[in-house]
């Protein structure tokens, strides 16, 4: 069983950076692809990046390449999401979600919640001046 928590959100102000972390148990990072997903009040969750498990490789939702940075530290069992340029439609509970595997064929499956078995409660980030 992997368990997941997240951590890092908070209240920051248009144009400011911050970076979640999603800390991992009962798995490695090395067989587990992990994905940060995102929930707004009265919309679908939605999924903004993920990381492969056996190589590292990063995959990000259009909507948000060029300001979601996925990495993670295999030692720390940890992966983060660093989000610059933050805007007032970043805010939403960000989950990280796992599955073990890898993905070998079609990249953007890692974003769909479904595939994911393991999931954290959530962190809060909000935008706002």
């Amino acid at each position: 069983q992997v368990r997941l928590v997240e951590s890092g959100g908070g209240l920051v102000q248009p144009g400011g950076s911050l970076k979640l972390s999603c800390a991992a148990s009962g798995g490695t990072l090395d067989t587990h692809v992990i994905g940060w997903f995102r929930q707004a009040p009265g919309k679908e969750r939605e999924g903004v990046s993920c990381i492969n498990s056996n190589n590292g490789n990063p995959y990000y939702a259009d909507s948000v390449k060029g300001r979601f940075t996925i990495s993670r530290d295999t030692a720390k069992n940890t992966v983060y999401l660093q989000i610059d340029d933050l805007r007032p439609e970043d805010t939403a509970v960000y989950y990280c979600a796992a599955f073990r595997g890898a993905i070998t064929i079609r990249p953007a499956v890692c974003l769909e919640p479904t595939i994911h078995d393991y999931w954290g409660q959530g962190t809060q980030l909000t935008v706002s001046s």
